[in-house]
């Protein structure tokens, strides 16, 4: 039904859904993180590949289970956990390890690749701020992956552990040393707090990554790569010392030394929570630096889409 000529169409004042999730300022990061997903599949389907192999693998290993369980009676308690805990830790690692080569490759054709394809005239078209388009590309290794890659090895670990138990069903001391070595509700806290300590301390390396990838026209790989490895080598030949180099690993790195508790290699805490270290982790310099670092980067990086034009 029409309104009457020369009156004025308005939305009900009863209608408190509307005006308010139009005007909700987080409504277009919340869309535009969306659209990453959507246009990069792999960063979900990835580590689901990778953890479903990991569990093929110890699938197939649960043939000798039980004798390799009988094995570790006469292992001292914590070599015990540690040997419990290795396929749950190498499954928690490799699916790490992939969600950090994702976020690299993704973060270095993040803004390149809309470029290449010209894509970036119809996106700037939206009313979608640079701003809130390079955070969303940001917020992909730094929240999205994380929270991914823990939804997907806790699952892996769980349906591991319940594996583990119906094969030693009929072992009770094996049954026994399987559930007090290894605790899936601490560990999976633990997990929590390592992904947001290695998101933090890798902030200024995915920002840097998306600074290149906003400003590069052709390889982008060679153009983020190539400057700190030049400064490494010009250290090393003019003045004979490697701090820079031991900086870039410490960047890389670091984070578990000022995240958890050093412990004895080949060994295991009764409970992995006691390995969290947050007061120190937060107290770390480099933790600030950081993120100093990838506050700039970042500005950069919206200051160069918004100037930048299709390759």
């Amino acid at each position: 039904m029409n309104p009457p000529s020369g009156s004025v169409y308005e939305l009900p004042a009863e209608s408190p859904g509307i005006a308010p999730a139009l005007a909700s300022p987080t409504r277009p990061l919340y869309w535009s993180v969306q659209r990453e997903l959507w246009e990069n599949r792999s960063i979900t389907i990835a580590p689901i590949v990778v953890a479903a192999v990991v569990m093929f693998g110890f699938m197939v290993s649960t043939f000798t289970l039980p004798r390799r369980m009988h094995a570790l009676s006469a292992l001292a308690p914590a070599k015990q956990r540690a040997s419990v805990e290795a396929p749950y830790t190498a499954v928690a690692v490799l699916v790490l390890l992939t969600a950090i080569i994702i976020g690299i490759f993704y973060c270095l054709d993040a803004l390149h690749g809309e470029r290449r394809d010209r894509s970036i005239l119809f996106w700037k078209s939206l009313p979608v701020s640079d701003r809130i388009t390079v955070l969303s590309k940001a917020a992909v290794p730094l929240v999205v992956l994380p929270l991914l890659i823990f939804t997907i090895i806790v699952a892996a670990q769980l349906m591991m552990l319940m594996l583990s138990t119906i094969v030693l069903m009929g072992d009770s001391r094996s049954l026994a040393t399987l559930w007090t070595s290894f605790k899936l509700v601490q560990s999976s806290l633990a997990l929590l707090y390592a992904l947001i300590a290695i998101a933090l301390w890798h902030a200024p390396m995915y920002a840097w990554l998306l600074l290149i990838s906003a400003w590069a026209r052709r390889a982008t790989f060679l153009w983020a790569a190539l400057p700190p490895l030049a400064l490494c080598m010009f250290e090393q030949i003019a003045f004979g010392t490697k701090f820079f180099a031991t900086l870039l690993v410490y960047r890389l790195s670091g984070w578990f030394h000022q995240a958890f508790v050093p412990q004895a290699p080949g060994t295991a805490p009764a409970d992995p929570l006691t390995m969290l270290d947050p007061l120190k982790f937060l107290g770390t310099p480099g933790l600030w630096i950081g993120l100093l670092l990838a506050a700039a980067f970042l500005a950069a990086a919206v200051r160069l889409r918004r100037n930048r034009e299709p390759i």
